[in-house]
């Protein structure tokens, strides 16, 4: 084999596709067309005289060929990407850069101030962007640089992606302050009596309450179904209703708590980011200081 015809880029592509199972997919996480994934592979088949991958259904099952090279050709690749990373130093004092994240209202409102004041001391010159994007788009949005962090109360995989539990909390009861209904505290029979505000980004479906108190034999009487933590304070208290809140969220609303009648699982708070940018040293400072404004979460 000639080294001068080693193209470094078709085993990144090759890397996609052994991964992803089809060139559509390698081609969404690389982030190009599907032609320029075929090609690239066709390439790499000439080079190696072996097909790589056969046609299975619509899978793209490896041959034993790839199979064997595909261990060293990660460790090439996650070499290179270590050596040109580890070239540059990180001063968070002198570093000019923008971050973007993609967090719910939840995490908005409660890691986001808290970093942005550190930042304030320690990285003057560092901006954040925050903004809404589906988890079918997170994958590529970070695989072409668009997206550095992807924060979520909810957990998924990915192998192009790394993940780390940042915060934990747990959901309680909330009402009106002297509610007509609750001088003698929430129980199970005040709960599903009582009209309920349902946060839920999804238009229909169960969520984990409902989950809980089906295999109670119950039903929750749910009044107004809402995609936003932040906006059922305001409506709380001017009515009769209740809803689930995190502890954290709610204890800052001048609003009377109370402890589930029933048993559920606490919430647990995710980060997201490229595996690409793993070993980049200003990634790692950020996590470092999302890690600790993300501290002050832990249910009371």
């Amino acid at each position: 084999m000639n080294l001068n015809r080693i193209d470094l880029n078709l085993f990144a592509v090759f890397d996609a596709i052994y991964t992803a199972g089809s060139l559509t997919k390698a081609a969404d996480v690389l982030c190009i067309t599907q032609p320029a994934v075929s090609n690239s592979l066709a390439r790499l088949r000439d080079m190696l005289n072996d097909p790589l991958f056969v046609r299975t259904g619509h899978s793209m099952t490896p041959t034993p060929v790839a199979q064997n090279i595909i261990g060293p050709a990660r460790e090439a690749l996650n070499l290179l990407r270590k050596s040109v990373q580890q070239s540059h130093i990180f001063d968070p004092l002198k570093a000019e850069k923008t971050f973007h994240f993609a967090a719910r209202d939840l995490l908005e409102v409660s890691i986001m101030p808290r970093l942005t004041a550190l930042l304030q001391k320690s990285a003057p010159n560092i901006s954040l962007t925050n903004y809404d994007l589906e988890r079918s788009h997170v994958v590529s949005a970070m695989a072409s640089g668009h997206l550095d962090f992807y924060a979520d109360a909810s957990s998924f995989s990915d192998p192009h992606l790394c993940k780390q539990k940042i915060a934990q909390d747990r959901l309680i009861v909330v009402a009106r302050k002297n509610h007509p209904d609750l001088t003698h505290g929430m129980t199970m029979e005040t709960f599903l009596r009582l009209g309920h505000i349902n946060i839920s980004h999804r238009r229909s479906g169960a969520g984990p309450i409902e989950v809980a108190i089906d295999k109670l034999g119950a039903k929750r009487n749910v009044v107004l179904r809402s995609q936003h933590f932040l906006t059922v304070p305001s409506t709380i208290v001017k009515t009769d209703l209740i809803a689930c809140l995190p502890y954290h969220l709610a204890k800052h609303y001048d609003l009377s708590l109370y402890e589930l009648p029933f048993e559920l699982p606490q919430l647990e708070y995710f980060l997201y980011w490229h595996m690409s940018a793993d070993m980049d040293y200003a990634h790692m400072w950020m996590r470092e200081q999302i890690a600790q404004v993300a501290m002050a979460y832990h249910p009371n």
